[in-house]
């Protein structure tokens, strides 16, 4: 709750706009093409992102390394949440009409900025830029700490760490070459963490309804009393 709240701060701040004319201006983004943030940590991520998927989907039946810790409910549970963030993600990207920083009148495009949440209403550029895709690639890999926090605290911490990292340094790229603005990779962030932690409710709440005892069936008849030897 305290994460969501301090995103709609963020969104009420302006800030956006403001870290955004840091790196823009009228000329557009001056490292929008830059080799590293564009040619590496875009394109070339690009080209390889669903690879750790794939492997986290192969691992499911086959587990090696510190995925053997988990039995294979807890490894569908982390290919499965990893999944299901990238497709939400991706959903809200496919039906969202706002456009990229470098899209914008302010840094030479065409488009107004309209706020995110304004849902269905057009602001004159390509559209589909909230929340933002490319950082998914890192923030999806979040319930994986939901799932090792039982079995590892170790690794979940690293994992945590390590989720965060990647999808912090993917935003941040995006950010610096004028593809999203701050709050779409903030916004990304909370969503896959929401995921991991609805899904792991879910299924530690299935956990506990399986494990429970029957009840122990009522009867209308009372138990006879014991019998008493005579004095």
């Amino acid at each position: 709750m305290a994460g969501f709240l301090l995103l709609l701060l963020w969104d009420l701040s302006g800030l956006d706009l403001t870290v955004a004319r840091w790196f823009g201006s009228l000329n557009g983004f001056a490292l929008q093409s830059h080799w590293f943030w564009e040619g590496v940590l875009h394109g070339g991520v690009k080209r390889v992102q669903w690879l750790p998927a794939g492997l986290l989907i192969a691992m499911v039946v086959l587990p090696l390394g510190f995925m053997r810790k988990l039995a294979l409910p807890q490894r569908l549970q982390l290919a499965g949440g990893t999944l299901l963030a990238l497709a939400l993600i991706s959903g809200l990207k496919l039906g969202s009409g706002t456009s990229c920083p470098w899209d914008l009148q302010e840094f030479g495009g065409a488009a107004l900025k309209v706020s995110h949440w304004h849902w269905g209403t057009a602001d004159g550029g390509g559209g589909h830029c909230f929340p933002a895709g490319h950082a998914s690639a890192g923030f999806a890999y979040l319930s994986g700490y939901f799932v090792f926090r039982r079995i590892d605290p170790r690794v979940a911490r690293w994992w945590l760490i390590g989720a965060l990292a990647a999808g912090l340094a993917l935003g941040l790229a995006q950010q610096l070459r004028g593809a999203h603005f701050m709050s779409h990779t903030l916004w990304t962030a909370w969503l896959c963490w929401l995921v991991g932690a609805l899904l792991d409710a879910a299924v530690s709440r299935r956990r506990q309804q399986t494990c429970a005892p029957a009840p122990t069936p009522a009867s209308g008849f009372a138990a006879p009393a014991p019998l008493t030897p005579p004095a």
